[in-house]
Parts: structure tokens; C-alpha cells; sequence
């Protein structure tokens, strides 16, 4: 579990609990508004913040480490073996959010687009980056960087690197910058843009 890392997070950060799951939810939905592989999943950002609430309140809060900077960004981190699923009974919640706020179309693109993130995850043991989100308008002001030193540090420390999908190609550079590097593509379909999976060595 998260909790057996030594994370020090500097002033203006939090970790969030299970009561914050819906302010999670509204900022890494804000934040994926635009970016081209949760419009093509999701649709619109009605649907995109009720999927990741749920995630953040039945998962992330629950088993993994979320962070927050007030309410203009937010992480979701999961140590390595954990289970990313949801429980079986808040399954059928999503699963009908997502039909009345995307359609039928937009429940199979999410359950496609997540067997292709699944078949493509690495087996080697890894802290996983979930969603990283600042809200627009304020990116590009050191929020990103912020959020995910004290994970990372922490990564160091353990000796374990860490891994994420990155869905906008905006942000590679950024993530460059703190040392993950893109490995190969993930392709959901033919018509979704692509995602990148990235991974960093500790140093």
C-alpha cells in the first residue's frame, strides 16, 4: 500500500480521502475536457467526472495515494500489485452513469479502451500515476511538477520505478522532464488517438 512509502509533501499540498472523491473527480475532469483519448472514450465532461469520481472514491482514495493542491490539481497513485478495478457493486453505478451521459457508444469505447491499457501494463513491479490533473488556465505554472516530486522522491527511495498512459501528447515533454520516458503506443481501436506508455527508472 501507499501508506508504506515515506511521501513528504510540501506546504500547499494534502492528501485527499474518500470524502474528496467528487473534488477529484470535477479537476481531472476540468483538466481532460480537451485531451484527445478521454474526448474520444468519454464524450463529454459529464461523464468523464462522474467515471473518475468513482474511481477516486471506490479505488484510489481507498487503496492507493491522492493529492491535492486546493481545489486547481490532483493525483492518483496505486503501489505496485494493487488491484485497479472497481468493486463488483459500484460496477453497475458507472456502467449506467455512463450509458445516460455518453450513450451505449461511449460504455464500449471505456471498456475497450481499458482491456488496451490492461494488455499493455508491465508485469515488472511499479507505482502507478492514475491521472495527474491541473485545471485549465492554470497549467504550465509548476502544479504538475509539484504533485508528483514527492511520489517520485519517494519512488527513489523504495528503489521502484513508476508508470502511466499518457493521453495527450502535449504533455510528454513534461513528463521528459521529470524522467519517464515514452515506451511504444497503445492503440484502443482505429479511430482512438493513441496513448503512451511511460516509465521511469529509480534514481
Amino acid at each position: 500500500m501507499m501508506d508504506e512509502f515515506e511521501i513528504e509533501l510540501p506546504g500547499g499540498l494534502r492528501r485527499a480521502g474518500r470524502a474528496d472523491s467528487a473534488l477529484l473527480g470535477a479537476i481531472t475532469a476540468d483538466a481532460f475536457r480537451d485531451d484527445p483519448f478521454n474526448h474520444w472514450t468519454f464524450g463529454n465532461e459529464t461523464a468523464m467526472r462522474h467515471t473518475f469520481t468513482s474511481y477516486a472514491r471506490h479505488v484510489y482514495t481507498q487503496r492507493g495515494y491522492c493529492c491535492l493542491a486546493g481545489a486547481e490539481a490532483a493525483a492518483m497513485w496505486l503501489a505496485p500489485g494493487i488491484n485497479k478495478e472497481l468493486p463488483f457493486h459500484a460496477t453497475p453505478g458507472l456502467a449506467a452513469s455512463l450509458l445516460l451521459n455518453g450513450g451505449p457508444a461511449a460504455l464500449m469505447r471505456a471498456m475497450t479502451a481499458d482491456a488496451a491499457i490492461v494488455a499493455q501494463k508491465p508485469q515488472t513491479p511499479h507505482v502507478y500515476l492514475f491521472t495527474i490533473a491541473v485545471r485549465p488556465g492554470l497549467q504550465g505554472q509548476g502544479y504538475g511538477r509539484r504533485l508528483m516530486q514527492p511520489v517520485l522522491e519517494a519512488c527513489d527511495r523504495a528503489g521502484l520505478p513508476a508508470y502511466l498512459e499518457s493521453s495527450n501528447p502535449a504533455n510528454l515533454g513534461f513528463y521528459g522532464s521529470l524522467g519517464i520516458k515514452a515506451a511504444g503506443e497503445i492503440h484502443a481501436g482505429p479511430s482512438a488517438p493513441p496513448m503512451t506508455p511511460m516509465w521511469r527508472e529509480p534514481r
